[in-house]
């Protein structure tokens, strides 16, 4: 039997994970985060299935810059296997003409969004069955 502080630190770190992945440029993790069945709604576009997800997040993510997701106030909600998850996320966007181990300029971009996300437990553990974002400001320079 679960614990639902347990489930409910497990959801939070797919999230801190999902972003971790997208960040570090490591896309294949990503399939330890994803469902089979998962469904994107971002400002980068929709997509269904994990390989087209994760195959338009890299697209998205590897542009040359250096991409920064803060994210924040995670509410989790449990249902059985099944739970919703809200989180604030700003993402900062920096041209990567420094050398990795150097400050980048400061961003060029951020962006503030608000995600709502579904997940479905699984025998691999927790995994997101959908990703839904609704942008809430820019900056842009």
């Amino acid at each position: 039997m679960t614990n639902l502080t347990d489930d409910r630190a497990d959801l939070a770190e797919l999230i801190y994970r999902l972003y971790a992945c997208m960040d570090e440029g490591r896309f294949d993790g990503l399939r330890t985060v994803f469902a089979d069945e998962i469904s994107v709604r971002t400002p980068g576009g929709l997509a269904s299935g994990r390989e087209t997800v994760i195959a338009q997040a890299s697209r998205n993510h590897s542009t040359g810059e250096r991409v920064q997701h803060f994210v924040h106030n995670p509410l989790v909600e449990v249902h059985g296997d099944h739970a919703d998850v809200r989180a604030d996320v700003i993402v900062t966007f920096s041209d990567a003409d420094a050398p990795e181990d150097r400050l980048a300029p400061a961003p060029r971009r951020t962006l503030s969004e608000r995600f709502r996300y579904e997940a479905i437990r699984s025998s691999e553990g927790w995994r997101l069955s959908r990703v839904d974002a609704t942008p809430v400001w820019e900056t842009i320079g």
